[in-house]
């Protein structure tokens, strides 16, 4: 009886999937290779069943057993290639002739008997043995298909494995054990959802048959309560083997417990999900195609202008795109407050002020759980949002559908609230939570970025305005140095008519650079190659060192006689100068010595600073020397006399080398180009 039953579903079970087969329109040679696999199976199956009156030898089970494995070795075969233009093409091609060689020769020696049956137990061995040899081909040479060809290669792996073991047993024992012919029926029974799994997977067999998600869940869930009930009952048959006369108490009691446990634990919502999960995840095809998602999310980013408010806007269309919505809108917190940043044109109807006065408890929800949240579920599940405060606000006429959370270092910076069109409704299931978190972890990166550069370039306006000033500054106390220079000498020559001419001189230039540096801080620069001239530096030098550095002791010594000349921005030029000249002064006695000279060179000039002060350590000057706002001079300096120098004769093409030693002087040395280059 157990050996009928078994066989008997084997051959209805086959059988519908036979007329499965049947059903499916498209037309394909691996289609008709299937039927006629399944077909075989059919027809084995039914000769075991013995109400068909058919007698079953080792002889004739042999016979059975080679025309099976010889159809399902030619179906292996076809699945080494997933194009044919025939089946003559096919069946002549030389990987099938040798694949189908033992098979034929298998069959060939079951139907005339000459051989006895230890070497067909051994043949058939062997026979096993080159169908798992070739689906690991298979399984290899699938490549990307891996996963569309994995259920087939288990179904067929497990097969012909307990195929090998029943034959590699009879062929030690040189007769077939009964008790694995009685298993097997239920075996290839337990196997078939992995063919079927493995027919809706491979696409290019050209068959699609339709298993709906429900149906392979309840099949799974009776699958593994007959696994739990076969452990049981193993159970129950040792307490019977060892329990002696309380073992007819023991087996009942172990009996009702069991039922209880699986009737709690198929009732179990948990449970269910889980198992639904589960088996969607593994074993059905995505809703969402990611490479092609990921490419159209990236598209749609791109094209962002970079203003804030766009930003937020795109990022918006970005979400309901993303998932096909139509409406929503993107609210932000910031410190406790909430505005809404993004929204799409259907939301004009929307009361905003009494919206934003809605939702906090929204925010709290989601400042302590990171869930998207699912108002059609709040409705059905109250329970699942336990900790939500004043949630039935939330359950009845609720604007919208889903809530998004946005997190910045774990802390909540936004909420999007999305709705669609009834049709395009979506259930929230654990696919699109995790493709809501994907999308949510790339325009997140968008949002910060673009937040992050606005608030760099606002930093870089800060930080340019701020370098301006502190030049200007500097400039300010050159010109405070030259009226305090007029004050200081007017009451002894204020009668001179040569001291009040230089006065005005001093004051027209006064003037400009006023002017100059009110046109820079309101971003009204002249351009810098409209002050470039050729300009007799020995001269200009000159007239520095007599007018200007001679107020302070020691006065300048300038060695250079001839005239030399180069383009260049004068002004500038003289500004720099004076404060190198100014720093040698500075760091020597009075009774000291500070030389200027100027050499001519063959495509520029060098000018030399030299003075026998303090002098100044290696490390100070690769460390601090022409660092911005690092002065030696306390609340007297700027700090960026050097660094304005060192920036001036490079912006010209030239360079600064400085020679120092402590406690005996400094030699800065000054080279530009004939033609300076223009700023």
């Amino acid at each position: 009886m157990f050996f009928n039953v078994g066989y008997g579903l084997t051959a209805a079970a086959y059988l519908l999937l036979l007329l499965m087969l049947f059903a499916v329109r498209n037309a394909g040679m691996a289609k008709y290779l299937l039927i006629f696999a399944t077909l075989t199976t059919v027809l084995w199956s039914m000769t075991h069943v013995g109400y068909f009156s058919l007698e079953l030898g080792q002889e004739n089970i042999l016979k059975y057993d080679s025309v099976r494995q010889w159809a399902w070795m030619l179906f292996i075969a076809a699945c080494l290639r997933n194009q044919f233009s025939s089946f003559f093409s096919f069946i002549r091609r030389p990987e099938t002739l040798a694949i189908m060689l033992l098979p034929s020769f298998v069959v060939f020696a079951a139907v005339f008997e000459f051989l006895p049956s230890t070497w067909q137990f051994s043949l058939h061995t062997l026979l096993a043995l080159q169908a798992l040899v070739l689906l690991e081909i298979v399984y290899r040479q699938s490549d990307k298909e891996k996963w569309a060809f994995k259920p087939l290669v288990l179904y067929l792996g497990a097969l012909s494995l307990f195929d090998f073991v029943t034959y590699a047993n009879a062929t030690m024992l040189n007769q077939l054990s009964w008790n694995f012919f009685a298993a097997r029926g239920y075996i290839y029974v337990a196997l078939l959802p992995f063919l079927v799994l493995a027919i809706r997977r491979i696409q290019h067999w050209g068959i699609d048959i339709f298993v709906s998600r429900e149906i392979v869940l309840h099949s799974t869930l009776l699958m593994v309560a007959g696994l739990y009930l076969m452990a049981m009952a193993l159970m129950g048959y040792v307490v019977k083997y060892i329990g002696g006369s309380w073992s007819l108490p023991v087996q009942v009691a172990l009996v009702l417990v069991s039922l209880m446990l699986l009737i709690s634990l198929f009732m179990s919502h948990q449970f269910r999900n889980t198992i639904k999960v589960f088996i969607t995840k593994h074993f059905y095809a995505n809703q969402y195609d990611y490479r092609e998602e990921w490419v159209k999310l990236t598209e749609r980013l791109a094209n962002s202008d970079q203003s804030t408010s766009d930003v937020y806007q795109t990022a918006l269309d970005a979400y309901l795109a993303g998932i096909g919505y139509a409406q929503g809108c993107l609210c932000k917190v910031n410190a406790g407050r909430i505005e809404i940043v993004a929204f799409t044109e259907g939301e004009v109807e929307l009361d905003r002020q009494q919206f934003l006065l809605d939702i906090p408890p929204l925010i709290e929800f989601c400042q302590q759980k990171h869930w998207v949240i699912d108002f059609d579920e709040l409705k059905t599940k109250p329970d699942l949002y336990e900790e939500m405060q004043q949630r039935e606000k939330f359950m009845g006429k609720f604007t919208y559908q889903l809530a998004v959370p946005i997190y910045q270092h774990e802390a909540l910076w936004g909420i999007v609230f999305m709705r669609a069109l009834e049709p395009d409704k979506k259930s929230l299931n654990w696919e699109l939570r995790d493709y809501l978190s994907a999308l949510t972890d790339q325009i997140t990166n968008f949002i910060f970025h673009s937040e992050s550069s606005k608030a760099l370039a606002e930093n870089a306006q800060f930080a340019a305005f701020n370098r301006m000033s502190a030049f200007v500054v500097h400039d300010l106390k050159n010109v405070l140095a030259q009226i305090n220079l007029i004050l200081s000498n007017a009451q002894q020559h204020k009668s001179n008519p040569e001291f009040i001419d230089d006065t005005f001189e001093t004051l027209e230039y006064t003037q400009e650079r006023m002017d100059k540096m009110l046109k820079q801080l309101t971003n009204k620069k002249v351009e810098a190659k409209q002050s470039v001239k050729m300009t007799d530096i020995v001269v200009a030098l000159q007239t520095l060192i007599t007018q200007k550095c001679c107020a302070q002791k020691p006065c300048p010594e300038m060695l250079a006689k001839d005239s030399i000349e180069i383009s260049i921005d004068a002004e500038k030029f003289i500004n720099v100068m004076y404060h190198l000249i100014s720093n040698a002064q500075q760091a020597t006695n009075e009774s000291g010595k500070v030389t200027v000279d100027v050499c001519a060179l063959e495509n520029g000039v060098e000018i030399s600073i030299e003075d026998d002060g303090t002098g100044m350590s290696d490390d100070f000057i690769q460390q601090r020397l022409f660092k911005p706002f690092d002065t030696t001079k306390g609340n007297a300096g700027m700090g960026i006399g050097a660094y304005d120098a060192k920036q001036f004769v490079e912006e010209c093409g030239g360079n600064i080398i400085v020679n120092s030693e402590l406690g005996k002087g400094t030699q800065f040395i000054v080279y530009l180009p004939i033609e300076a280059k223009e700023r």
